[in-house]
Parts: structure tokens; sequence; C-alpha cells
């Protein structure tokens, strides 16, 4: 991490600190105003070559952190500010220091026993998926890393939040609970990882989010048993180009996700499957980069089990495919002389949680993995899905790889 991010964390632990202090002085805020945190250090090692959240192939890394503060005011019945800062280091992929994960001012037009309306305008989290919303918590995720097939963690600012406006009900019924939300959204462009898909690394200029659309509507029945949901969006963005050895226009991205998710909840076991397609293309660029357009999928079904008051454990299948008309990736190896595997990922995962207290809880995965398909090409040299640039990646990133990682958390 460089010295303003640093700084900028530092900042956000004493100011966490500080928070606990005066909760232990037994300080009371109004009961319309809510404070709580969170902080979590992780450890992430992979086989080979191939890094994820730092260079995790070199004895292991621990540049995983997250330290967050949110908090929520209710000045009158159908009124609600709520608002989440965070300082947040994940490798090369994330190590911007401090940010707004979410901030908005929320207002129910309807609120009764059967019904809830509202609206909300700010910087608003992505009703995309089951997990997508709660994401940005630890003690909220299934497991330390998400499905990477839909869930991806190098492009976690993009998929968490974006400034707009949303409209969201509830209705509840006999037959079960509905819920809808849909919005309209700026997206934030700003994942090192994400800008780096774009420019290589190497070329001038950088993608700004344009106006974009997301929703969900979902359906539970019997207090969250059985959930069903489908969620998209639409996400669209600019390149403003600047002038450098290669110059591109100012060309356009259009990413366009579709997600269906099925969840049965028992009492000590859960499973849960999401199934992603999307569309992503981009054009106008110029010509030293052609437009293109294609179609991936991604699915995963994971079982969670309770077998003991603070011990649950987790089974997945995760996978990844980014162009389904080039499922194993050899027409992409044809057209630009990069590996196939970086064009898909199978993932068999395992973990385990322990909650030690309710504030305190250790989680450990491993994850056997084949194909290359979620991996950052800002940590793996040569992965840069960039037509433009020539392919230098090294012989020993491997195909077949292994991750293990750990992970503590506390909350207040």
């Amino acid at each position: 991490m460089d010295t303003p991010s640093r700084q900028a964390c530092t900042g956000l632990v004493v100011l966490l600190v500080l928070t606990l202090s005066a909760q232990s002085r037994a300080f009371e805020l109004p009961e319309s105003v809510q404070i709580h945190g969170f902080l979590s250090q992780g450890y992430i090692s992979t086989s080979g070559s191939n890094n994820f959240f730092g260079e995790s192939s070199d004895g292991g890394s621990w540049d995983y952190r997250e330290i967050g503060i949110n908090g929520s005011w209710r000045p009158t019945p159908k009124l609600q500010f709520s608002m989440q800062v965070v300082g947040r280091d994940a490798g090369k992929t994330d190590n911007d220091g401090v940010r707004i994960d979410y901030g908005f001012a929320d207002y129910s037009f309807i609120s009764d026993a059967d019904r809830l309306w509202g609206a909300r305008v700010g910087r608003i989290t992505n009703p995309l998926g089951f997990y997508n919303e709660t994401r940005d918590m630890p003690f909220t995720r299934p497991s330390i890393l998400l499905p990477q097939g839909i869930y991806f963690d190098i492009n976690r600012n993009l998929a968490l939040s974006a400034d707009g406006v949303q409209i969201y009900g509830e209705e509840r019924t006999s037959i079960g609970d509905f819920y809808f939300q849909a919005g309209a959204v700026q997206p934030r462009t700003d994942d090192p990882a994400f800008q780096d898909s774009f420019t290589g690394g190497i070329l001038p200029g950088k993608l700004d989010g344009r106006l974009s659309w997301v929703g969900r509507a979902l359906y539970e029945r019997d207090g969250g048993r059985i959930r069903l949901a489908v969620s998209g969006g639409v996400f669209r963005g600019k390149y403003d180009p600047k002038q450098g050895q290669i110059d591109l226009e100012d060309g356009r991205f259009r990413f366009a996700p579709l997600v269906f998710s099925a969840q049965y909840n028992a009492e000590k076991w859960s499973l849960t499957s999401e199934f992603a397609r999307r569309t992503g293309e981009f054009r106008d660029f110029g010509p030293f980069l052609s437009d293109d357009k294609a179609t991936g999928q991604s699915f995963y079904i994971q079982g969670t089990y309770r077998f003991a008051p603070k011990w649950e454990a987790v089974l997945r299948y995760d996978e990844l495919r980014w162009d389904k008309d080039d499922r194993n990736g050899k027409g992409w190896e044809a057209a630009t002389g990069f590996p196939a595997h970086t064009r898909y990922a199978k993932d068999w995962t395992v973990g385990l949680r322990w909650d030690i207290t309710p504030r305190i809880m250790l989680r450990a995965e491993y994850h056997r993995v084949k194909g290359t398909g979620w991996l950052a090409a800002l940590e793996n040299p040569g992965m840069r899905p960039t037509p433009i640039l020539p392919s230098t990646l090294e012989d020993d990133i491997d195909e077949d790889w292994n991750l293990f990682a750990l992970l503590a958390s506390f909350r207040f």
C-alpha cells in the first residue's frame, strides 16, 4: 500500500478506536442514530506464479484488509440517512485507501403492515443477485471470497454501488413477500483492474461511467425459507482519450448482466444457486481497437451447513465462461495469442467459519481452480485482454492452481 493509502487507513482505524472508546464510556446516542463498524485482516496464498490480492504466490500475501464505519440517522419516521466509509486494500486491484461505499437519503412514501414503498438518492448499493448488497461486510458473506464467476472481487467497487436514484417496494401477501428495486445510476469505474482491462496499463486516458440502470425482483416465502430472484442492469461508460503512442478515440463500453437466483434455507443448512448471463461490448475506439462483443455465462451451486452453534461449513462449485460461443477459449487463443485458460475458470471451494463470539469471527477456505478467468492482469503480467497489446504471459502461469485463504474479522 502506498503512503497516502496507509495514512488514510490509519486515520480510519483511529476513528474506529475513538468510536469504540466512546461506547466503552457508556456514551449514548439518540435512538434515531445507529453507528456500527468492522475490521478484518486476511491472508492469501496461491500456487505457481498465479497472484490474487498481492504477491500471494511468493510466500503468501497479507495485503488484504478491510476497515469500515457505517451509520444511519432517522430524523423523521419517513426519512433516513445512511452512509458507510471504508478503507480497503486488496493488492494492486484495490489500494485507493478510504472511500464512501454508500451514502444516501431514503424516503418512504407508503409504510404499513402490508407494504413499503419509497425512494433513495445518493450512492446506492446495486441490487444484483443475493449477495452484492451485503458483500462489503465480512460477516454477511457466505465465504471469504464470494463466487468469483458472478461477484468479481477485482471489480468490487464497480459492482457494489453507483450514484443515482432508486425506487423500491415491498408487498407482503398471503402467498409470500415480494420485493422490487429499480434505479438509474452512474457506475463507479475507478477500480484499478477495470481501468487496466481497457488501457492495458500503458494507454493514456480513462473510463468514465454514463447513465445506466439496475434492478431486481425478489420473492420470499415462509420467512425466507424459499427465495427466488431475477436481477440485472445495463452499465455504460465512455473512454476519455489522451494523446500517446497509440491514439484511441472516445469509444464506449456496455456491460449488461442478468442474474437468476434461488435459495432454500432450513434450520441448519442452506442451498443456493445463481446463474448469470452477461453481454459485454466496446466500440468506436478507432482503427487500433476493433469493435467487439461477447456474451458470457457463469453459475455456482453452494451448500452451507451449521453443524454446531458457532461453526459453519461451506462447499461450492463455481464456473465462469467469458464467451459462451468459445467456452474453452480456443478461438480467443487463435485470434490473440493469449492462452485459452484466461477465458474461463472452474473453482471447487471448501471453507469453515468459527464465530468465537458474536463480534469475532475466523474463517479458512481452500480453492482448487482450473483456468485463470478471474485473475487480474495488474497482478499477473501478460494477462491483459486488450487485443492491440502483445502477449507477454509467462509460461509458469498455471492453468491448474490452488488458493488458500484465512480471515479474522471484528465488528461492533
